[in-house]
């Protein structure tokens, strides 16, 4: 490995995401919180837990940032090919597309990342906080580390909590819980992001629709020609889809079938 590999976006971004984490932890444990309290009682159940959801949230966090997020192949499978009656059955209002950046031919709800430099099927949004994409194999479990992600945050928050002491001289108080009260300001920031995250990404996987989509439905071309989001399937088959992958099917086949009962006359 070159040595100016070790100074890429994506190295950075993740030491600093393990420093981060590792550094708020011990802070926790040094002052006198409830975790060094119980740490000194000989109560370990409650401290060892916490220190497996901390090392839990990280183990999921760099498999977020390093797996696939559902790239394009750039050389389709024989199997991934689209077969003539495949192809037949997409609208012809809804034109294959093919990727003006890297050519490869993008199925319905792909999008070109530009930091990546790579499609993404049913692509979501660029995470830079993990530099990766966020998409078809690799949502749902983003979504399950923003949810352990944001226990631990909002614990480590009640922690650092327990341990400030405002009855004190300035500057006694200064020296001795500065760092734990800044501790405490940075987990309230990001406990404020984590849920707002979470929160805005459990209502588009209830309604079947990603951050791109949702930001930019006036610009995409199979959505604006419709007054609804044609790959909603209802609460339940969506949360089945998204985290079991039940029922399958290709998006192009849903927005046919879609397109056929909106276009069919009524009786």
């Amino acid at each position: 490995m070159a040595p100016w590999a070790l100074l890429s976006p994506g190295v950075l971004v993740r030491t600093g995401h393990t420093v981060l984490t590792w550094g708020i932890t011990l802070v926790l444990f040094l002052h006198d919180t409830e975790l060094r309290q119980w740490e000194e009682q000989g109560e370990l159940l409650l401290p060892l837990t916490f220190l497996l959801l901390v090392l839990g949230s990280l183990l999921l966090y760099f498999a977020v940032s390093l797996m696939d997020p559902g790239y394009v192949n750039v050389q389709p499978q024989p199997q991934e090919e689209l077969k003539e009656e495949q192809t037949a059955m997409v609208p012809p209002a809804i034109p294959l597309r093919r990727c003006r950046y890297c050519l490869v031919l993008q199925p319905l709800r792909a999008r070109h990342c530009r930091e990546c430099r790579r499609c993404v099927r049913r692509y979501d949004h660029h995470c830079p906080w993990m530099e990766n994409c966020v998409g078809e194999r690799n949502h749902p479990l983003f979504v399950v580390y923003l949810a352990l992600q944001l226990v631990v945050l909002l614990w480590g928050l009640y922690l650092a909590w327990s341990g400030l002491r405002f009855f004190q001289p300035w500057g006694l108080w200064l020296r001795s819980s500065g760092l734990l009260f800044a501790t405490f300001l940075l987990l309230s920031f990001f406990s404020l992001v984590a849920s707002l995250l979470l929160a805005s990404h459990l209502y588009l996987v209830a309604s079947n629709t990603t951050t791109w989509e949702f930001i930019s439905s006036h610009r995409i071309a199979y959505l604006r020609q419709r007054p609804s989001n044609p790959f909603d399937r209802g609460l339940t088959r969506n949360l089945a889809h998204f985290f079991c992958g039940w029922p399958s099917g290709s998006w192009e086949t849903l927005w046919a079938e879609e397109e056929e009962e909106g276009s069919s006359p009524a009786v």
